[in-house]
């Protein structure tokens, strides 16, 4: 069944999507002839990505969204049904970069990165899936993060908050198996998105392109997949972490894995 049959006329929810992987991945859905809910705290530019859809024959609806007020995610959530009548894919993708050096423990970068990066993908299900119990069917796609597999130094507040999303996602999974309402959790390396846009990585770990999340997206979805990693090539970073932590430490250190902030002394 071709990408095309498989999406027509289903209503996928995405949030983060003025920018970035959440744009990437609903310009791919509608293509798709799906319709596509767009939701940021950006209004001006989900209203440009909607006119760059409905241009090209897409459906989309604007809801301006900051998923840290579950207020807030409610209503985007009943909007979209009285809208369109269901839900079909959730695309929890909203997120924010947060660093901080980890042993100096500052507690309001770390309050900042939880109340978006993991506060705000709980409120974003929690507000979906009362309407995917009823229709007795969904598909929820959790945007995380290969540091939720592996911390990168300087990165502690992001690290965590998509740490503890991991383990959320692992157990959601295993609670709704056989209820008709799927789990998809993905993990990409760093995104070339303006999130990381001020962010120097080295050679050795390219950013990749959110056309390139928006795609593995997709194909997780079809594929019922419970993890996806992108690039595939990093499968093994959490499992080579857990057998042997000391010697991927050492490497992320030898290769500066962490980057430079642009502007900063080498």
């Amino acid at each position: 069944m071709g990408n095309q049959h498989f999406f027509h006329d289903k209503v996928i929810l995405i949030t983060g999507a003025s920018s970035g992987i959440g744009r990437a991945t609903a310009l791919i859905f509608a293509q798709l002839n799906a319709k596509v809910v767009l939701a940021s705290r950006n209004e001006e530019k989900l209203n440009a990505l909607r006119q760059e859809i409905e241009s090209n024959g897409g459906q989309a609806l604007v809801i301006k969204t900051d998923v840290s007020s579950f207020e807030d995610t409610q209503r985007m959530s009943k909007t979209t049904i009285l809208k369109w009548g269901k839900i079909d894919i959730l695309i929890a993708n909203a997120g924010i970069y947060v660093q901080d050096v980890s042993h100096e423990i500052d507690l309001e970068s770390f309050w900042e990165s939880f109340n978006i990066n993991f506060f705000g993908t709980l409120h974003t299900i929690k507000s979906v899936l009362p309407e995917m119990k009823r229709q007795g069917k969904g598909h929820i796609v959790i945007v995380n993060s290969l540091d939720a597999q592996k911390g990168i130094i300087g990165d502690s507040p992001y690290v965590a908050a998509k740490s503890a999303l991991d383990g959320f996602g692992d157990v959601l999974r295993q609670e709704l198996k056989g209820g008709g309402i799927n789990i998809t959790s993905i993990y990409p390396t760093r995104v070339d998105t303006p999130m990381s846009e001020n962010l120097n990585v080295p050679w050795i770990s390219p950013k990749i392109s959110p056309l390139q999340v928006g795609k593995a997206i997709i194909k997780g979805i079809k594929r019922n997949k419970a993890i996806v990693i992108v690039p595939s090539a990093y499968f093994l970073v959490g499992s080579l972490n857990n057998i042997f932590p000391r010697l991927l430490d050492w490497f992320y250190l030898k290769f500066r894995i962490e980057g430079e902030k642009v502007g900063e002394k080498v």
